[in-house]
């Protein structure tokens, strides 16, 4: 991050033309614009309003966050930081080394946050055993949603396996259905990946490829077969897909345009905006290969140092509102997602949501919880960027081989 640091801050706040924030206001960045997304950040607006702050929406476009975080960055180097900002995973230890983040200990202590999260999650919170973020919910990323009457059509069953997975796309594809929607982004490309890591190698060897970055597992003939299934999927989505973004994906199986998605649970999200009942008019399905295990991203908010000492109450009051039990409540009912704290009840949520939750308990015991290097929560972001880079290449270029993929992936690893 070091390296990205080094802009030009005059040339930068000349071209942003930010002025600082006023007192009591609360600037927020976050990349929640689809609908489910938007409603579940409208509420933390209205939660933070009530409390007589003034809320400033700082919204930048973009599933993954790559846009937002260009937009942050510039905005840090500039001296004109937002009160809080969307970041996750090891890119929040990367920010508090910069010495860029406030400490929020006080806050964490009051409201008791090492008692109600599970250990996986504070520690990811925390740089140098203090808390630099807030969690606001958890996210499974290994979920097949699929229209069921897109699949009654096809005379197809929801896919359990990877081999099941081919025999549904093929009935698909007979009744004139796209069996998988997708959007050619490279996080989407690597979702995907992930969940095909997972389901043929199993959650040690994810761990050893996609979060140790083991050479050994990465160059392993397991990587070969993961790659071989990749490429394979590849051949069950439409040539529109490149570019496309995933709530246009989910909508596509929505409207039974396609019979599945592979994406995380914000998908459910869109379902529910649209009006949908999940068991009838969709269905919430672990990845093939992996229903007893658990990928996750972490949705979070770091809060900034602030020059507006007036802004630190208004800041602090948000990190309290995030992990609320009320707000986890509210906010994850709209997101599709689950509470981060393990005291929440879960009697208003679906049924794709108490599995979610059975299973996140199940495998954070079983030590099969895992972070999704998709959606920033496994390496560097130097090393997810150059990996999820190869993978998009290897699935966009047909004449790429498994090995070829496998020598690419391998070096682009051991990106620092």
């Amino acid at each position: 991050m070091s390296k990205q640091f080094s802009l030009s801050v005059v040339a930068l706040a000349a071209i942003l033309g930010m002025s600082a924030a006023q007192a009591d206001e609360l600037e927020v960045l976050h990349w929640w614009t689809s609908g489910g997304e938007a409603k579940a950040a409208a509420e933390l607006k209205k939660q933070m309003e009530a409390e007589g702050h003034t809320w400033k929406d700082f919204a930048v476009a973009g599933g993954g966050g790559d846009s937002a975080m260009t937009v942050l960055k510039s905005r840090v180097i500039s001296g004109n930081a937002p009160a809080a900002a969307q970041i996750k995973g090891p890119a929040l230890q990367e920010w508090a080394a910069e010495g860029v983040l406030a400490n929020i200990d006080d806050v964490a202590k009051a409201e008791k946050w090492d008692a109600v999260l599970p250990p996986v999650v504070a520690n990811v919170m925390k740089y140098k055993g203090h808390y630099i973020a807030a969690p606001v919910n958890v996210h499974r990323v290994n979920w097949l949603w699929a229209n069921p009457e897109a699949f009654k059509k096809a005379g197809a069953k929801v896919p359990t396996t990877w081999d099941e997975f081919f025999v549904a796309g093929d009935k698909l594809k007979a009744a004139g259905i796209i069996p998988l929607a997708h959007g050619g982004q490279n996080w989407q490309d690597f979702t995907v990946f992930e969940d095909v890591v997972m389901g043929v190698g199993g959650p040690e060897f994810y761990r050893s490829a996609l979060v140790k970055l083991d050479p050994a597992a990465i160059n392993s003939p397991t990587m070969i077969k993961v790659l071989d299934t990749f490429k394979k999927i590849h051949g069950y989505t439409d040539k529109n897909a490149p570019g496309r973004d995933w709530n246009l994906a989910t909508a596509m199986v929505i409207k039974g345009e396609a019979g599945m998605q592979l994406m995380g649970d914000w998908a459910k999200g869109e379902f529910l905006n649209a009006g949908k009942v999940p068991g009838k008019d969709f269905v919430c399905s672990p990845a093939p290969g992996t229903a007893k295990d658990y990928t996750f991203n972490i949705d979070s908010f770091a809060m900034f140092q602030l020059k507006n000492k007036d802004n630190e109450k208004a800041q602090k009051d948000l990190a309290k509102a995030i992990m609320s039990p009320s707000f986890q409540e509210l906010f994850n009912l709209n997101k599709g997602s689950i509470p981060v704290r393990l005291d929440v009840k879960l009697d208003k949520f679906d049924d794709c949501a108490k599995e979610s939750n059975r299973d996140f308990v199940a495998s954070s015991k079983a030590n099969t919880l895992l972070p999704s290097i998709a959606h920033g929560m496994a390496v560097p972001p130097a090393a997810e960027g150059a990996i999820k880079d190869a993978v998009s290449k290897f699935w966009n270029d047909d004449k790429e081989t498994s090995k070829d993929a496998q020598a690419e992936i391998l070096k682009a690893s051991k990106t620092k």
